[in-house]
């Protein structure tokens, strides 16, 4: 019995979770619901609470300089909880495979990053995350993928791009903070796309979206190519403010589609 209660207390043979969802596709500001099964392991354990949150992998960047004076760089992830919501902080003795279920919803933060377009997944590392906090033992987890719709405006930035000719190259999160946007977590998301037709002398384009519960920023950077079409290479920097309701994918490509040739210098 010792020897189970030492491995419980390292997750071999302690309670599981399972987490049911109602729907696994959401948009920001929305809600997400569902069942949690807990069962009980080989022994018995106190359980001081169940959790739900919205966690995602970030990347983060770093730099040092070695003992030689060579500079070095590079990426690493790690693991930053969106929200976090208590299903129950009620202290219960659960009992070798005892089984209960609970009922629970969490609130998708306005400014969570959107994981998928029209039903297909562009970002991998989001997911809704259920705790277990048991008593002097590892929280048992059980982390589901969700399917994060971009709102009504986001949807129209992301429209428009595909019209012009845009193509979705990648998707990340990125830890850092976007300066005079309505950024409030410690990350943002960015798309990267690369053009081609009439917009081949990009280089590429970036969009990120800081969203709250008046609007969206959409922050766009393009780096142009030097040659026929631009007369020079560089950076250009577009920042645009779209309140919700206000989703004309038709105007914001026009926008779009002036702030190119602006960059361009024609």
């Amino acid at each position: 019995m010792i020897f189970k209660r030492m491995l419980a207390s390292v997750g071999i043979g302690g309670a599981t979770v399972e987490t049911v969802l109602d729907d696994d596709t959401v948009q920001p500001g929305g809600t997400v619901t569902g069942i949690l099964k807990v069962t009980g392991g080989r022994v018995a354990q106190t359980l001081e609470g169940i959790s739900v949150g919205l966690r995602a992998n970030v990347e983060k960047e770093y730099e040092y300089e070695d003992s030689e004076g060579e500079t070095h760089s590079g990426e690493y992830t790690i693991d930053v909880i969106i929200a976090e919501q208590a299903v129950t902080e009620e202290e219960t003795e659960l009992e070798p495979g005892q089984e209960f279920e609970l009922p629970f919803e969490l609130t998708v933060p306005m400014e969570a990053p959107v994981t998928a377009v029209g039903g297909a997944h562009v970002l991998e590392g989001v997911g809704l995350n259920t705790r277990l906090h048991v008593d002097n033992a590892l929280d048992r987890q059980d982390v589901d993928p969700l399917l994060i719709e971009p709102l009504p405006a986001q949807a129209a930035v992301l429209e428009s791009l595909h019209a012009l000719g845009f193509e979705l190259r990648s998707v990340d999160l990125e830890k850092g903070e976007v300066p005079g946007t309505r950024q409030n977590l410690p990350f943002y998301q960015e798309f990267e796309y690369s053009a081609a037709g009439r917009y081949e002398g990009l280089e590429s384009l970036e969009l990120t979206f800081l969203t709250d519960d008046d609007g969206v920023d959409a922050v766009l950077e393009l780096d142009k190519k030097p040659g026929v079409l631009f007369g020079e290479g560089g950076d250009a920097l577009l920042r645009l403010s779209i309140e919700h309701g206000a989703t004309d994918p038709e105007e914001i490509a026009a926008k779009l589609h002036e702030w190119v040739h602006a960059a361009a210098g024609e």
